[in-house]
């Protein structure tokens, strides 16, 4: 290869974007999710040694799913097919299975079939992979940025091992950057000077997704100053190749339903700093505020109840100020609301008392209401002996002990109040009305 063809060997690879170049073709290579992939752990072993089974791997965006399923093909002896769920269809698929059949028949091999984003599949799509997946024709590679809990037929899922690829370290994108300046297929052959902190920077704004942080790399590298052919990246070029910090979130998936459940465990742990955090990243991520009203509303009876009965008010009232005036200034009310169930005292009595009654309701038999409870203001019901004997706790300066269940459910406790708050004295009053039940 003479020097034209080198020159033009480097300005056709510089034409690929940073993150495609630096892509790990090896598990040397690969960088980050040691909980699957340390040299001890099954998924490793299962990809050295060529005996991969139909796996799925879920996780957010630039954490190596795609990466790890192209290292399994440079990896295997068996044939490997790519297919994207975006562009193909159930036609694609028949034609991969049918060329697996054939290949399994005649020549006794393997046959992986990589579908990127599987959770864009339909059911029947999904489906039409499911019979060769059983039958051993294929072995399966689903990647998806969704939960495939819910995105996933469980038919397929049954046949499927499941990986979870977590947010990467900010160490790892440092590392991932370090590789990138001094790898050949990097810009080992330019010379650049980096502030060290502008790999901080790029590390915490990128938000553990390697390829957003390579892409800002990349620009950074095209456009800051020159001198002497040497490149300087500073703090600002970095500020200016990446505005702010990514908030990973996603409001229909894995990262809406595990930021509304931190919330509300916060909100039941009396943490206010966290439930603020929580509603911080709903709110910056564009999650519709009267859906986090509407969970703080549900707290504020789930688990404050009546150990603080003003939470339910503060809570409706700040739903009503969200409905009325909408992001961003309704964030005042959220904030509010949340920090006042989160610091109030707790009981869940109340939830408890309706969750066991509605248990009776349906499981046991009811021998009917008494007949002094029942209504007597229509003509005939005296006869009946309705309403007779009802005694009028105001006649008895506001209290008089009567039965007000069925006998078949005669002194059955549903409400069981807590010593917390106020509902303290609301157990006192109960005790002195009617002793310990």
């Amino acid at each position: 290869m003479d020097l034209f063809d080198m020159a033009n060997e480097r300005n056709h690879k510089e034409l690929k974007p940073l993150a495609e170049r630096m892509r790990p073709e090896t598990l040397e290579e690969f960088i980050g999710q040691e909980h699957i992939l340390g040299k001890d752990k099954m998924l490793y072993r299962a990809i050295v040694t060529d005996n991969i089974s139909s796996v799925i791997f879920y996780g957010p965006p630039g954490v190596g799913k795609t990466t790890l399923a192209r290292i399994i093909a440079n990896t295997t002896k068996a044939n490997f097919y790519e297919l994207s769920a975006v562009n193909s269809g159930t036609a694609d698929v028949k034609k991969i299975i049918k060329e697996a059949e054939n290949n399994l028949k005649f020549y006794s091999k393997k046959t992986i079939l990589f579908i990127d984003e599987i959770h864009r599949f339909n059911k029947a799509q999904q489906d039409s992979v499911l019979n060769a997946v059983e039958k051993g024709i294929i072995i399966l590679i689903g990647v998806t940025t969704e939960n495939p809990y819910f995105e996933v037929n469980n038919a397929l899922l049954s046949r499927s091992m499941i990986f979870r690829l977590e947010h990467l370290s900010e160490n790892n994108v440092k590392k991932a950057l370090k590789n990138a300046i001094e790898s050949p297929k990097g810009f080992s052959y330019l010379k650049i000077e980096v502030d060290p902190k502008v790999f901080d920077y790029f590390a915490l704004h990128s938000g553990g997704d390697i390829r957003k942080a390579l892409n800002a790399l990349d620009m950074a590298v095209r456009t800051s100053s020159k001198k002497e052919d040497k490149i300087f990246i500073t703090t600002k070029d970095a500020k200016e190749c990446i505005q702010r910090k990514i908030t990973l979130y996603d409001k229909g998936g894995t990262s809406h339903y595990d930021t509304i459940s931190a919330f509300i465990k916060s909100l039941r742990g009396s943490s206010p700093d966290a439930a603020v955090y929580y509603l911080g990243k709903m709110l910056d991520a564009g999650e519709d505020p009267m859906f986090i009203a509407r969970r703080i509303v549900i707290q504020a009876s789930e688990d404050v109840g009546n150990a603080d009965p003003m939470a339910l008010i503060v809570a409706t009232n700040a739903m009503n100020a969200v409905h009325m005036i909408g992001m961003p200034e309704c964030r005042y009310a959220l904030s509010q609301a949340a920090i006042y169930v989160a610091s109030a005292p707790k009981s869940n009595a109340s939830c408890i008392a309706i969750d066991s009654a509605l248990k009776d309701v349906r499981s046991r038999r009811d021998s009917g209401i008494p007949p002094y409870l029942r209504d007597a203001h229509y003509k005939g019901a005296e006869k009946s002996g309705y309403g007779t004997g009802y005694l009028y706790p105001h006649s008895y300066g506001g209290f008089v002990k009567q039965q007000y269940l069925p006998d078949s459910h005669k002194n059955t406790v549903y409400y069981k109040p807590t010593s917390n708050g106020f509902e303290s004295k609301i157990k006192d009053r109960l005790t002195k009305l009617w002793g310990k039940k």
